[in-house]
């Protein structure tokens, strides 16, 4: 019984250094996602280009007209647009997606101090981050979806740009990695039952 006993803690302890290792990678690919995110939702906000319709290109900072010869005559006063409510609409879509970043990239500072620094808190950082994270999911998800209720009638889908598609995928990857991030720190939260103590 006693040979059955060791032989199972040996095998426990065996394993105990691969679980360590997967923790590791899962937790080093959340950073790295999440470092992904923040680079396309960075230009995707910066270029602010995200409907092409009608020969006009409706963004956060910017609404051209399509000239001859395929040149675009851009203006800052999106009242030209001639949409009720445009300006006031876009002003709060670009904050929200601007906010996102700047949440997205605290809560990766956080992510990365808690694995680079061991300390008695660093459980409590990862926590913190993810849930950092999952702010910038909602406050550039509700950007996201402003911007499309607010040109409705001009939206179709060949009609969003690449850099919208951009933001779009930034934001499932930031719902993606801060529920993943929170579920391991939930995880980790469990207690370890050891064979041996059954």
């Amino acid at each position: 019984m006693t040979a059955i006993k060791m032989q199972t803690q040996k095998m426990h302890s065996c394993r105990r250094p691969k679980m360590q290792f997967l923790e590791i990678f899962t937790r080093s690919l959340i950073i790295l996602c999440i470092a992904l995110a923040i680079i396309l939702s960075s230009i995707s906000v910066c270029d602010g280009h995200w409907l092409f319709a009608n020969a006009k290109v409706f963004g956060l900072w910017h609404f051209c007209i399509m000239e001859q010869h395929g040149v675009p005559n851009c203006t800052t006063d999106l009242n030209v647009a001639s949409i009720h409510g445009l300006q006031v609409g876009l002003i709060f879509s670009r904050t929200a997606v601007s906010f996102g970043v700047v949440a997205a990239v605290f809560g990766l500072e956080l992510l990365i101090v808690s694995q680079v620094c061991e300390d008695p808190h660093s459980r409590k950082k990862w926590s913190f981050g993810s849930q950092l994270v999952l702010l910038s999911f909602a406050l550039s998800a509700t950007g996201m979806l402003s911007f499309v209720i607010w040109l409705w009638n001009q939206v179709s889908f060949m009609g969003f740009t690449l850099t919208y598609w951009c933001q779009f995928t930034a934001v499932f990857l930031f719902f993606l990695n801060g529920i993943s991030g929170l579920h391991i720190h939930s995880l980790m939260q469990l207690p370890i039952v050891h064979p041996g103590d059954m």
